[in-house]
């Protein structure tokens, strides 16, 4: 280095010590301007320009320094300087890193200490944990730091601030705290990263099921972890306290576990993982240290068969170790049930092994204990569900470990196939043999497996194998084994006497002896003594009066052994002399009592319980008893009483179960199988109660209830015909039988209705005949029906009357007139006054008036004779009124008051007595709809209330508002039902309405053609939608489209509209024009024809004289309620009546009183100009009228006054010049006219928008036969309004008069191609008159267009005559 370079450095150094940096700087470069690669002055200069700010460019000098001799501290402790200043913390770390190897290389122990702490700090104030973990890492013996930090001396306790590197000394001498932070902060990272792995990738498609991807995400994480290097170092650490270690071993046990766990049974290493974990667990209880998860493992991976074969040491030490854990206390208990202690004392604590095995749900030794005990206690039910929950356990266990637990399973085996032997036999015996199998496979000498097969035997009464194996368990138990061994003995005995009754009673006798001489056996005693009983009795003769003081003796061991009272109940009743039934009846149902599964004692106490209410009480609770919980086939006696009851009750579903379970006991039994038929019928499942009622017919085919069954539910599935066969084949057998008749009047009336709805009317009136003639017949055989047979005559004639035109009108008269006999002198006081229902008479026609008051007299008729059916009185006093309404609606509105009022009666009583009936305030409603929309508003909103999802009262509502012009209520009411009822027509139809109302047709023949695309029959759409598309058809606005194809929906609709209504004039006359232009000429001619007959035969009919008396009196009455104001609305109403009374007035030839209300009129109209003026004009027109000559002119003084007062008055200028012209008279003509054609042409169009004034100068000067005069005012009106198209057919109309054709073809040419077709029909004729060229052609268009237009057809034949003489 040159001397220049050392004085530049010094000066640098002494200039750094003063903190003067820019000295500093620039002496440093000059340095390396001299000396590029100087390392001491790349430090200066980084530190000068570090403290001038300058962090960048001093890390670049630093960074050089670095490269140039990067062994070298003093640049690296700069930069670290840089790093801290800038925040830049990983850096810092980082560089402090290879600081610390620098002094480690160099032996600098104490150096190394502190740039390590600092290092450490700084990891633990800005470092992750990962981080931190890997700072502490470096104070263990394989850091690479260790051989130079190990040199420190031992840390002073007593002075810890005697040095600056204590915190290090004390990390290596004693790296116990390393280690323990160690292991806490890897724990936790582990942790977080596997819940933060399973949180990422759970969400992926097609992954693995939650459970497998945390073992997944702990494979890859425990098998790289050196949480159990850690957890050894700490257990052969010297420092360890006791403690300690047992924590870490616990730790240690529980990471083995849950790898050993996770990993798959094809991983070589999880062979060697279990081996180290039994190892460490058989040591801890070995040793009897205190880790109860150690303690469990070990027992949970102990094969053994049996509580005990665990090991009474060891369970008694772990109760001793851990006394207040959950297992401990039911270890406790288990024993104090077992009657086995576990000290010196003795102590029996016990627990509730239902609260103790909450709590270890998961446990496979709580589970066999548990099992265990419900199995000892007969509680069956209980031991299955915790017997399956252990042996869901094992196989999980099993899957986990790849190990077997034989034993285990076996005995979870031998408790759920004994308890299925015992519950319920034998409904469960299958599954039980299942178990059984598996047990006898494993273990053939096993008692509880050979018992188990032996009960199944017996029940299946396979006797001889079931001895056999009970003889076998007997043998493999000793001789004073007073519980199982007796069992089995008896058992055996008891399936040898059903073989061989004598060797049978000996054996039993054998067991007895051996039983007398136990205490607390007496239910054993009593049965072993039935059971020699029933020996006795199947031995017959005199050995059954043994076998009946065997019963007894049975029963003074036990009174509550329910076989022994069926058995005395037999004696009683079949042998003993004389028979005994009184007692025998006590004795079954004793029987019954204790035990209803004595199907013999509940066949013969079941019957005679039901007579009383205490006895149905009784058996009612039994019933319940016998099928609570479970579907139980074996008390198919109960199920078969539980179905009739809820059956009766009307909760079909639990009488469909009821019966089902029946049925498993006994498939072929008939009554059953009708009972649920019949409940799957009132359910509304037709097709599951025609498949039992087939069964039940199957079973016995000469069951008619079953055929009636099975008719009903034809019947109320819609299959009619296939109902009607049914019941027919009953009435071949028995033709009187009322239910069956009334049953094929329904049938053949919900027939009628189908056929009327489908459009076979025919069809439909025959079918309403023949109900009426079914229920003649039952009302005749069977008086005790008449009400519901006179309900369903009723509906049929309803139904009937609704026909317009009968298709056989004689076969109609016959039936009414029968109806009309049997109640000609029985109708009420309620119909007086209202009709009187009259023979009819052969020579008047039949029509649908007539049948609807005899419906209506038959729905009275109901009513009287069944006035004591008050159930059925609210529903025939709303068919009357619903059938009164109908009549109401076919009567002259002046004629029907006390008819409507005894309908609203009706409903009101009806309402009184069922307010809840929803169809009766939609009747209300509709009855008073037109009148009363208040009341019929408020039915309405009852009937919503009552069922707010009822679509007709929201749709009937609709109709009301639509009715009485609130068209935004009757929109919401309408879309409402639509929501409720999407199907619902009327809904529909009242949408199409609406739209009809806002001007939107468009819309509403859309909506039309949706509601007539439904099935609901509502003739009066069919019609309003084919008037619609007959409109469009001949709008020329509309988009041109093939007729037929418009018109041919409107065809079809229109046919189905005359087959409900074959009368309408109006129906027939559409259906005509329709027919027309579809090309079927002769057709439409038909319609046409029989509209024009109709209307003709209602003319005739209804015309009647004007009634001008009551038109006066009319006005009167309108005048005297007007109120005396001043207001316009009153003055416009009092003008009016009082011109209305003057017009009667003078029709009926009272001029006197005519006048002197004319005269009232105008002084009631004062200066009122507009209405002064029209009742000035109307006076004038009937003084005209008068046709005298003083009245004629005094009607011209009131015009011209009126004109001279009001000169703008158009109506009296047009009236004033009317006269003119009828008069001849030229100057009443133009002083009328003269006012308005003194108007500028604007004003004068605007007062008179029609045209009157040219039209009456031209007829005037036309009457006056000055034609030139006339075509010269027209043709002054074209010239000023050339755009008027009817004034130009006026002007060429006049040409042609003259004989100008010429002209008037050219004025009627520009006229042509802007007119529309209405103009064009009137245009045509003219144009044929005018051209002489397709003259006739126009003419035959014209014809087309307007054919009931005479002038056209004029127009043709005046052509034709032309061209023929041309």
């Amino acid at each position: 280095m040159s001397s220049f370079a050392k004085s530049k450095l010094k000066a640098a150094r002494d200039a750094l010590g003063k903190k003067k940096y820019e000295q500093a700087r620039e002496a440093a470069a000059q340095v390396l301007d001299y000396e590029p690669d100087n390392y001491t002055a790349h430090v200066f200069l980084g530190l000068a320009l570090l403290e001038l700010g300058q962090h960048e460019k001093s890390e670049q000098l630093y960074r050089k320094a670095i490269e140039l001799k990067d062994d070298q501290v003093l640049a690296w402790q700069g930069i670290a300087k840089l790093y801290e200043q800038t925040h830049r913390w990983n850096d810092l770390a980082s560089t402090l890193e290879h600081i610390m190897q620098i002094f480690a290389k160099n032996d600098d122990a104490t150096k190394c200490a502190e740039t390590l702490q600092k290092f450490m700090d700084i990891r633990r104030e800005h470092g992750t944990r990962r981080e931190v973990i890997q700072a502490l890492l470096l104070y263990l013996p394989d850091s690479s730091l260790y051989p130079v930090l190990s040199s420190l001396p031992p840390p002073d306790p007593t002075n810890p601030t005697s040095t600056s590197i204590f915190p290090t000394q004390s990390a290596i001498h004693n790296s116990l705290a390393v280690y323990e932070e160690l292991i806490s902060l890897t724990e936790r990272e582990e942790e977080i990263f596997i819940k933060s792995e399973f949180d990422k990738r759970r969400t992926r498609l097609g992954g693995p099921k939650p459970e497998q991807l945390r073992k997944d995400i702990g494979i890859e994480v425990w098998h790289s972890s050196k949480l159990p290097a850690l957890y050894n170092d700490i257990l052969n650490h010297p420092s360890t306290s006791d403690e300690l270690r047992r924590a870490t071993e616990s730790k240690l046990i529980r990471y083995k576990q849950q790898l050993f766990l996770a990993l798959p049974s094809t991983d070589p290493d999880k062979r060697q993982v279990g081996m180290e974990l039994d190892e460490m667990v058989h040591g801890i209880v070995t040793i009897g240290i205190p880790d109860e998860f150690a303690w469990c493992m070990w027992f949970e991976g102990r094969d053994s068969d049996t509580v005990e074969g665990l090991g009474l040491a060891y369970l008694k030490q772990f109760i001793e170790l851990f006394p207040t854990s959950t297992l401990a206390l039911m270890l406790t208990g288990y024993f104090a049930y077992s009657k086995v202690t576990h000290d010196d004392e003795g102590s029996t604590k016990e627990l509730t092994f239902a609260d103790a095995f909450s709590a270890l749900p998961d446990s496979l030794l709580a589970n066999m204990i548990t099992a265990r005990v419900h199995l000892q206690e007969l509680e069956y039910t209980d031991a299955i569900k915790v017997a399956e929950s252990g042996l869901e356990l094992v196989r999980k266990y099993e899957s986990n470990t790849a190990r077997e637990l034989r034993e285990v399973r076996k005995a979870f085996h031998i408790i759920l196939a004994t308890s299925f032997v015992h519950l319920f036999p034998p409904k469960h015996h299958p599954r039980a043999l299942y178990f059984l199998n598996d047990i006898l496979k494993q273990d053939p000498t096993n008692v509880d497996g050979l018992m188990g097969k032996g009960y199944v035997f017996q029940h299946a009464e396979k006797w001889e194998e079931a001895e056999v194996l009970f003889a076998q368990a007997a043998n493999q138990l000793p001789d004073d084994d007073m519980d199982k061994g007796v069992e089995a003995k008896e058992e055996g005995a008891w399936c040898l006497s059903r073989m061989h009754a004598d060797a049978g009673v000996d054996a039993l006798k054998e067991v007895f002896e051996t039983l007398k001489n136990i205490e607390d056996r007496d239910i054993d005693k009593a049965r072993c003594l039935w059971r020699i009983g029933r020996c006795y009795w199947d031995l017959g003769g005199e050995s059954r009066e043994d076998a009946f003081k065997y019963f007894i003796t049975s029963l003074k061991h036990n009174r509550e052994y329910a076989p022994a009272y069926t058995s005395l109940g037999v004696y009683y009743s079949d042998h003993a002399s004389p028979p005994d039934p009184t007692r025998a009846s006590k004795c079954f149902q004793k029987a019954f009592e204790l035990d209803a599964r004595e199907a013999e004692a509940c066949e013969d106490a079941l019957p005679k319980a039901l007579l009383t209410n205490a006895g149905w009480a009784r058996v009612w609770k039994k019933v319940m008893a016998q099928v609570s919980g479970k579907y139980l086939p074996t008390n198919a006696w109960a199920w078969k009483a539980l179905g009739v009851v809820e059956l009766i009750r009307r909760n079909y579903a639990e009488s469909i179960k009821a019966f089902q379970v029946a049925l498993r006991a006994d498939v072929d039994d008939q009554l059953s199988w009708l009972r649920l038929g019949e409940a799957y019928s009132k359910a509304g499942r037709h097709v599951a109660a025609l498949r039992a009622l087939g069964r039940a017919h199957e079973l016995q085919p000469d069951d008619w209830m079953c055929t009636y069954f099975i008719g009903e539910v034809q019947r109320q599935a819609g299959r009619l015909a296939e109902a009607l066969v049914s019941f027919q084949s009953i009435l071949d057998v028995r033709p009187n039988e009322a239910g069956v008749l009334l049953s094929v009047a329904q049938a053949h009336l919900d027939l009628a209705r189908h056929e009327r709805f489908t459009g076979f009317v025919a069809r439909a009136e025959q079918s309403f005949i023949s109900c009426i003639d079914v229920l003649l017949v039952a009302i005749r055989e069977s008086p005790g029906y008449r009400g519901v047979a006179w309900k369903i005559a009723a509906d049929a004639l309803f139904e009937l009357s609704a026909i317009t035109v009968f298709a056989d009108e004689n076969n109609v008269r016959a039936a009414v007139t029968v109806i009309c006999e049997l109640i000609q002198d029985q109708i009420s006081a309620r119909l007086a006054g209202l009709f009187k229902l009259t023979p009819l008479s052969p020579d008047d026609p039949m029509i649908g008036l007539n049948v609807l008051e005899a419906a209506i007299a038959a729905y009275d008729y109901r009513i009287t004779v069944g006035s004591s059916e008050e159930i059925a009185l609210p529903s025939s006093l709303y068919d009357l009124a619903v059938a009164l309404h109908e009549w109401i609606l076919k009567q002259p509105s002046d004629t029907t008051q006390q008819a409507s009022e005894a309908a609203n009666s009706f409903l009101i009583q009806a309402l009184q007595k069922e307010p809840g009936n929803v169809r009766f305030w939609v009747a209300l409603g509709d009855l008073h709809f037109a009148q009363k929309p208040k009341l019929s508003q408020h039915a309405y909103i009852k009937a919503i209330e009552v069922d707010n999802k009822n679509v007709v009262a929201w749709t009937n509502m609709g109709l009301l508002y639509l009715y009485h012009n609130d068209i935004d209520l009757a929109t919401q009411a309408f879309t409402k039902a639509q929501t409720l009822d999407p199907d619902h027509t009327l809904a529909w139809i009242g949408q199409a309405l609406i739209a009809t109302a806002n001007g939107h047709e468009a819309n509403a023949r859309t909506l039309l053609e949706h509601a007539v695309s439904m099935t609901a029959d509502v003739p009066m759409a069919d019609l309003q939608f084919a008037l619609r598309v007959l409109s469009t058809v001949n709008d020329p606005h509309t988009v041109r489209a093939p007729n037929q194809e418009r018109l041919l929906p409107a065809f079809f609709v229109l046919g189905r509209y005359f087959q409900r209504c074959p009368a309408d004039a109006c129906g027939l006359h559409i259906f005509g024009l329709v027919c027309e232009h579809l090309g079927k000429l002769e057709q439409g001619v038909e319609y046409i024809t029989r509209a024009i007959t109709l209307l003709e035969a209602a003319y005739e009919e209804k015309e009647d004289p004007i009634d001008y008396e009551g038109s006066l009196a009319s006005f009167e009455i309108a005048l005297g309620l007007l109120p005396e104001d001043a207001e316009r609305e009153s003055q416009i109403l009092r003008v009016q009546a009082q011109y209305g009374s003057g017009l009667a007035s003078f029709k009926m030839g009272d001029l006197q009183a005519a006048m002197t209300a004319f005269q009232a009129a105008l002084e009631s109209a004062a200066n009122d100009l507009v209405l002064r003026g029209q009742v000035t004009v109307l006076l004038a027109q009937t003084m005209w009228a008068i046709r005298t000559p003083e009245f004629r002119e005094s009607a011209k003084g009131l015009l011209l006054d009126c004109i001279t007062s009001d000169p703008e008055n158009l109506m009296a200028i047009n009236t004033l010049a009317g006269m003119g012209i009828l008069t001849e008279d030229d100057g009443l003509v133009d002083a009328a006219l003269s006012e308005i054609l003194s108007l500028p042409i604007e004003q004068r169009h605007e007062l008179d928008p029609r045209r009157d004034v040219t039209y009456l100068l031209v007829q005037h000067y036309l009457g006056l036969g000055d034609s030139d005069r006339a075509i010269k005012i027209a043709q002054k009106a074209l010239h000023v309004e050339p755009s008027n198209l009817q004034m130009r057919r006026e002007v060429a109309s006049l040409l042609l008069r003259q004989g100008e054709r010429d002209a008037a073809s050219a004025i009627l040419a520009s006229v042509a191609p802007n007119q529309n077709v209405a103009e064009e029909k009137t245009t045509l004729s003219l144009s044929a008159l005018a051209r002489p060229t397709q003259s006739q052609r126009s003419a035959q268009k014209a014809i087309m267009l307007e054919p009931g237009q005479l002038r056209n057809w004029q127009t043709l034949a005046y052509v034709r005559a032309q061209e023929a003489l041309g």
